[in-house]
């Protein structure tokens, strides 16, 4: 069994991660399939049919010639547009619930001591805390991302000089750290939405009892390294459809148009199924960072676990 309220140096921070996959990712991933399968494959759905067709009708407008022919199409199909865009919206927002909190709830009943997780023990933290996500998802909307897009869009406008590069490298991971840490620590302890956004941001610096020293490197140095495998293999899968696209394009005729549309047929099904394989994998994928995050979050509050022992131990003496 993994303790989860101890200290880890970066080594541990990486090499924790994949072992508690080994030790628990069957449980996990049954669990995270139950509850999250049947919103992504609908998600996978729209996105093949869906965008599909909107490709499709991209490139059919190149193919003939006819500049508003896109324009046409858009406007006379307006609310079928407005319709998939809503669902598209709630489907997604509920999966991104459900697939950023899912890890939260599962280490908490972890860090408790329970073994045997079931889906019905998640859908119960989910159930039970609903008015909690409500806020939460108020305050990542409307203060948490306004504010996240405005430091990182300095940073990306920066680029144009060298020392914006190094600045968003710097910035990414800290800002990923802390909307993870907010979401551990909004559920794991009794703050409010603004003292647990407070500690997220005071954590990526100094540990809780300022007895030792910064976790900054350590924390951004794990997620940097966690960014960098995730980058890697999905990247070695979006490119497998972008690769049979690239050698279907070769067809184009020498005006610029294509003899034939690339989404049309089979060929259009097959890619973005492969895309919207990739999508799938980026989503499970991702459940190595948030893990890691749930870790690094687990070693900055072992002055709450601490508290916790205490008083159980104060509990037993009164008992006695």
């Amino acid at each position: 069994m993994m303790q989860f309220y101890k200290k880890r140096d970066f080594g541990a921070l990486i090499t924790d991660s994949f072992t508690f996959f080994k030790l628990y990712g069957k449980n996990y991933f049954k669990n995270y399939i139950l509850l999250n399968g049947l919103l992504l494959i609908l998600m996978v759905t729209i996105f093949i049919f869906g965008y599909r067709e909107l490709f499709m009708q991209i490139f059919g407008s190149n193919m003939s010639g006819e500049s508003y022919y896109f324009e046409s199409y858009f406007e006379d199909n307006i609310g079928m547009f407005i319709v998939i865009g809503v669902i598209t919206f709630l489907l997604f927002m509920t999966m991104m619930i459900v697939n950023y909190l899912f890890p939260v709830f599962y280490l908490k009943r972890l860090a408790q001591g329970e073994t045997k997780i079931k889906t019905d023990d998640i859908f119960v933290d989910f159930k039970k805390n609903a008015g909690r996500i409500g806020k939460l998802l108020l305050g990542l909307i409307f203060i948490v991302t306004p504010i996240a897009i405005i430091i990182i869009g300095i940073s990306y406008a920066l680029m144009l000089v060298i020392i914006g590069f190094f600045l968003l490298l710097l910035i990414f991971p800290v800002v990923i750290n802390v909307i993870n840490f907010l979401m551990y620590d909004y559920f794991n302890s009794k703050s409010g939405f603004f003292e647990s956004l407070s500690y997220s941001i005071r954590s990526q610096f100094s540990y809780a009892n300022n007895r030792e020293g910064s976790p900054f490197w350590k924390y951004w140095g794990a997620t940097i390294v966690i960014l960098i495998i995730l980058y890697v293999i999905t990247t070695v899968f979006t490119m497998i459809p972008m690769i049979f696209f690239m050698l279907k394009i070769t067809t184009m005729s020498p005006d610029g148009n294509f003899e034939q549309n690339p989404f049309a047929g089979s060929f259009g099904i097959l890619i973005f199924v492969m895309y919207g394989v990739s999508t799938l994998i980026s989503f499970f994928l991702s459940n190595i960072l948030y893990i890691n995050s749930g870790l690094m979050y687990y070693d900055s509050r072992r002055d709450f676990h601490q508290k916790v022992e205490l008083e159980e131990i104060e509990t037993i003496g009164i008992n006695e």
